[in-house]
């Protein structure tokens, strides 16, 4: 069997989500187990982190054996590391990818691998022109709960697709009384912020990846909460969207809803909710868990009293997905395949082409709001 290093550069290192899923959760257990055996290749990454915390950097480093540096031209000239991974602010993921990409790395990124469907179009033909390969995190597609619901949408459980509805969210502290959950950037436009840029790329891939194309989108948004506390304590106005609604009609028909807030308090199943109804059935998934309810366990509703609560369990017919894995972390999903695409050649579904077609659901979504009216998705060119 032959072993072969990757080199990785991963820049945001420090950040949550680079330390905690992509080399906690990801990079390092593949390493630590010996690498990712693919075909007669074993596959070992190495890994830099780059950042600019040298304290937190270093702190990371030490915690999974780990290289690093804040220079990124460094780590760039570096031939031993071949693969470039941005997990760095929206903002900044434009100019950073196109250093790598002048550097000859081949390219994986977190979403939005771009602010504009034109930017990321212009990334996809300097990679393609370089001749490099590349990939876009599709990290929910990989959580335990929505692998359940894509299992049963492809083995036809539910008939023909009626609808759907993606609900996503929680409140979101201003900074006042409780500090604010979630980064100062993601509210403010020209640091890359807002909702939909944010959390709809995710929106489309589950929807497209678990029920087809989408033809059309409407959408509506709103700033529910104006101003905020920054990380210095200081006020700041809000003027990016942290509530939105969209309406998406999919080339099969169906119709379905997205409704994705940080101003809304939970009381549903989980933080994120998938609900599919068919002809036959409807599943509903959150995280982890997944519930369905067939035309068999469905109860007769024929009315409903204004004068008297009836006492109805409505989840009561429902019953639970029996399926306990095991499942991987998404992430580690996400890097395996990446890694076995770049050494065998494997088929990468989530290429930075898909990444694009992410950005254009959320570019559509903007326009619909802009423009008042629905927006086709035409597939890219």
């Amino acid at each position: 069997m032959t072993t072969h290093t990757i080199g990785i550069i991963l820049n945001g290192a420090s950040g949550r989500i680079c330390s905690t899923q992509h080399v906690a959760n990801a990079l390092a257990p593949i390493r630590d187990e010996g690498g990712l055996v693919a075909g007669d290749a074993r596959i070992v990454p190495r890994l830099m982190l780059v950042g600019r915390n040298a304290d937190k950097l270093a702190g990371v480093a030490k915690s999974y054996g780990a290289e690093w540096t804040t220079d990124l031209d460094k780590a760039l000239a570096d031939p031993a590391f071949t693969v470039f991974f941005d997990a760095a602010a929206t903002s900044q993921r434009q100019g950073a990818l196109e250093q790598a990409i002048a550097a000859g790395k081949n390219i994986y990124s977190e979403k939005p691998v771009a602010l504009t469907v034109d930017k990321g179009l212009e990334l996809l033909r300097a990679i393609k022109a370089r001749g490099l390969k590349h990939g876009a995190v599709e990290d929910k597609l990989g959580l335990p709960g929505l692998q359940k619901l894509s299992r049963l949408a492809a083995s036809g459980f539910f008939g023909r697709v009626t609808g759907f509805r993606i609900d996503f969210g929680w409140w979101v502290f201003d900074g006042t009384e409780v500090p604010c959950q979630r980064p100062s950037w993601n509210y403010r436009r020209k640091d890359g912020g807002g909702l939909i840029l944010d959390m709809y790329p995710h929106w489309r891939y589950v929807i497209e990846n678990t029920l087809g194309p989408m033809r059309r989108v409407v959408s509506s948004l709103s700033t529910a909460t104006p101003a905020r506390v920054d990380e210095k304590g200081g006020r700041y106005d809000v003027d990016v969207d942290d509530n939105a609604s969209t309406l998406i009609e999919l080339e099969g028909g169906a119709i379905g809803t997205i409704l994705s807030s940080w101003a809304t308090r939970v009381r549903r199943d989980d933080l994120l909710t998938f609900q599919i109804d068919g002809s036959s059935a409807s599943a509903v998934a959150g995280l982890h868990r997944c519930y369905t309810a067939t035309n068999a366990q469905t109860p007769r509703t024929a009315h409903f009293s204004i004068a008297t609560d009836l006492n109805i369990d409505y989840r009561g017919n429902w019953e639970e997905v029996a399926d306990p894995g095991p499942f991987k972390n998404p992430y580690r999903i996400g890097w395996e395949n990446f890694l076995r695409h770049l050494v065998t050649g494997a088929p990468m579904q989530a290429d930075f082409a898909a990444g694009i077609r992410d950005v254009q659901f959320a570019e559509a979504c903007y326009r619909s709001v802009k423009d008042g009216k629905w927006v086709s998705l035409a597939p890219l060119s």
